[in-house]
């Protein structure tokens, strides 16, 4: 999971956005509890910005340079799978400054 530590190298800003109460953000708060301390850790000056908001649906979504943005509906997944979205979106970032 190295690739926890290059958000602050590949990434210019993180957003998860969710509502407090819902059962569809139910596992994006759960990857929010678990996870949040060691992204912040491991990058602690990069931002990582939390929106809640009744009534949202879960999004994730990044900035890379140049203010290209790209964003993950996170209804229905695992938080597995939002990992992996979160990775992938690290790799594209990497790709982008290559």
């Amino acid at each position: 999971m190295a690739w926890r530590g290059h958000l602050s190298r590949n990434l210019k800003e993180l957003r998860i956005l969710f509502c407090q109460s819902s059962l569809a953000s139910a596992t994006t708060r759960e990857f929010v509890q678990r996870n949040y301390k060691d992204l912040k850790t491991l990058n602690p000056k990069f931002p990582i910005l939390i929106r809640e908001c009744s009534g949202v649906q879960p999004q994730l979504w990044v900035r890379f340079d140049n203010g290209v943005e790209r964003g993950f509906h996170l209804e229905g997944l695992s938080e597995t799978q939002i990992v992996k979205a979160l990775e992938d979106l690290v790799k594209v970032g990497a790709a982008l400054k290559a």
